[in-house]
């Protein structure tokens, strides 16, 4: 068994021990205050007593959330809603008592009181009777008397020597192994039992995952309704224009083409170097929709052209294998060329790191920078671009950056929607 494990089932192992303690103080605790609430109810005093009561396990719950945390490597979330601010004492108290996280935390310790004397019982009784079995051939001399065991066989077996007591060890730690799973398992219950009661209910977390997915929905939006205008204006400015005046330059060498043809030749040639123009334009305008290498090569080869390309240098490292959905790959392409036009125009800086990989569920983008930091996102900044388009496909961009730095930005890509 590796020293991790030793040391979670020893965490278990403590941890179902004292929450027998712990429970039936919050239990006595709540049950006094709750009955004394109930039977002054009739004179409202009551009222904020139980508001009082529910507040004391809202406490405990949150000790609770902390202890599994360390204890048991269980994250619970915090479930309740936020407590009015303004108005004084008695919108809190309504908030507190509105709540139903408040009542399932009364409910969850008023559960808790039996459950742990299972736990309690359990640890008390396994570990004391392995320890004793196996350490018995150590102690066995100090014993007033030895056993005698009779076997199935009609003979004697008598415990009397340390060669002898072996066995009593062996059965000792085949107990043992069974001893593990079994509270390791009471403790998998333990923070099953408490992430369901003690963290957020399940409408909650629709409900929250409703608006968050509303609100990346609105950016993604947003970000190609932008896009969208970016590549009229390119167009209207640009190649447009271009081909206007290849129009009107062949037009007017077609009028000259019978009375001028040298001035028609010129125009002919004036004409052929704007079309070129217009259509290394258009290419441009093309790249910057989806880049061709992207779409033939992949994410190595199109990073590795756009990193040749920046002011500063640049490391980069790729590992995406197998290759993610185009969408995804377009998202961090796109994720590179802004975060490297940001630190060549903002940062200061003289080297950058680009580090792509694949997780389970996602593609991480992480660009480091060794400028003067202080970048943050800001609505209508680079920043806030790099996350309206993560967020198109339900990523999210996570920015460190201390004043004199250095700047990560961390964007997490999902493969799956």
């Amino acid at each position: 068994m590796t020293t991790r494990a030793l040391s979670k089932i020893a965490r278990t192992s403590v941890f179902l021990l004292l929450n027998f303690f712990l429970s039936t103080l919050w239990f006595v605790l709540l049950v006094s205050l709750f009955s004394t609430s109930i039977g002054l109810a009739v004179v409202w005093v009551g009222v904020p007593l139980l508001a009082v009561t529910l507040l004391v396990a809202r406490g405990a719950s949150t000790l609770e959330r902390a202890w599994t945390r360390t204890m048991l490597d269980v994250h619970i979330p915090s479930p309740y809603r936020p407590l009015p601010e303004e108005g004084g004492l008695l919108p809190r108290m309504k908030g507190i008592l509105t709540d139903p996280a408040s009542w399932r935390d009364f409910g969850y310790w008023m559960l808790m009181f039996p459950v742990s004397i299972v736990e309690f019982v359990a640890v008390v009784v396994f570990w004391p009777v392995v320890i004793s079995l196996v350490a018995y051939p150590l102690y066995l001399g100090n014993l007033p008397s030895y056993f005698v065991v009779d076997l199935p066989t009609g003979g004697e077996w008598a415990i009397n020597s340390f060669t002898n007591a072996l066995p009593v060890t062996v059965l000792g730690l085949l107990l043992g192994l069974l001893t593990v799973p079994l509270l390791r398992g009471m403790g998998h219950l333990h923070g099953l039992l408490a992430s369901s009661i003690l963290g957020p209910s399940r409408t909650a977390v629709l409900s929250a995952e409703t608006k968050r997915l509303a609100a990346s929905r609105a950016r993604g939006v947003d970000s190609a309704e932008a896009e969208r205008r970016r590549i009229e204006r390119d167009l209207h400015d640009g190649a447009q224009q271009r081909l206007v005046s290849v129009a009107m330059t062949l037009g007017r060498a077609k009028t000259k083409m019978e009375s001028d043809p040298d001035a028609a030749r010129e125009l002919i040639a004036e004409a052929h170097v704007d079309a070129k123009l217009a259509i290394s334009e258009l290419r441009d305008l093309a790249r910057g929709i989806y880049p061709s290498v992207l779409g033939d090569r992949g994410l190595d080869p199109a990073l590795s052209s756009l990193v040749s390309k920046c002011p500063i240098p640049v490391d980069l490292s790729v590992d995406v294998e197998p290759r993610p959905p185009t969408a995804v790959e377009s998202a961090a392409y796109f994720t590179v060329a802004e975060t490297l036009t940001n630190i060549a125009k903002h940062a200061g800086a003289t080297r950058a790191q680009v580090k792509v990989f694949r997780t389970d569920h996602s593609v991480v983008v992480e660009v480091t920078d060794d400028g003067k930091g202080g970048a943050e996102v800001r609505p209508g900044g680079g920043l806030a671009g790099l996350a309206d388009r993560a967020a198109t496909i339900d990523g999210v961009v996570v920015v460190v950056s201390p004043i004199g730095g250095p700047t990560v930005i961390r964007t997490e890509l999902p493969c799956a929607w």
